[in-house]
């Protein structure tokens, strides 16, 4: 069977070192950590990441890691799924990717039941903020780490591609 467009696979010893390799601009480094990080925090967080491998064909070109139902205050008083990690290597930005990796989240979080899908992200105009507001997220005025938080709502939304 031939695959065409993209896809995601699981991180496996045989695509290991394509995840590795992915790696954004320089000028995006400080917004987003290197692969190596997330899959070493998939590790020690297991059945709260998801990582994944973006293939084109046979052409790794991105990487994404979600996090399921985590604790997102310290009490536990609140439970959140959503993006936690996206990185397109640098020379495959600007073909749709970005918004393949947001849309197969919200697939799997719809999967398991969830209605929101949340994200932080990096503020200032090196940011991705515009690309996250672009996908219908809104920022719902809380920040974590720094960074901005946004939620975008799955219930009664429509993908933006038929691809998951």
């Amino acid at each position: 069977m031939t695959t065409t467009g993209p896809r995601l696979e699981e991180i496996t010893p045989a695509n290991l070192d394509a995840a590795l390799g992915i790696a954004v601009r320089p000028d995006q480094e400080h917004a987003v950590s290197p692969v190596v990080k997330s899959l070493a925090e998939a590790y020690v967080h297991p059945g709260v990441a998801w990582p994944r491998l973006i293939v084109d064909g046979d052409r790794p070109v991105g990487f994404l890691m979600a996090f399921l139902d985590i604790d997102w205050y310290e009490d536990g008083s609140v439970r959140r799924s959503g993006l936690w990690r996206l990185n397109i290597a640098a020379g495959e930005q600007g073909r749709g990717y970005g918004r393949f990796a947001v849309d197969s989240v919200a697939a799997e979080l719809r999967r398991r039941g969830t209605e929101q899908l949340y994200v932080t992200w990096h503020p200032g105009p090196e940011g991705p903020e515009d690309f996250y507001l672009g996908l219908g997220f809104r920022r719902n005025g809380e920040t974590s780490g720094g960074q901005t938080v946004g939620v975008l709502e799955l219930k009664g939304r429509r993908e933006s591609s038929d691809r998951s």
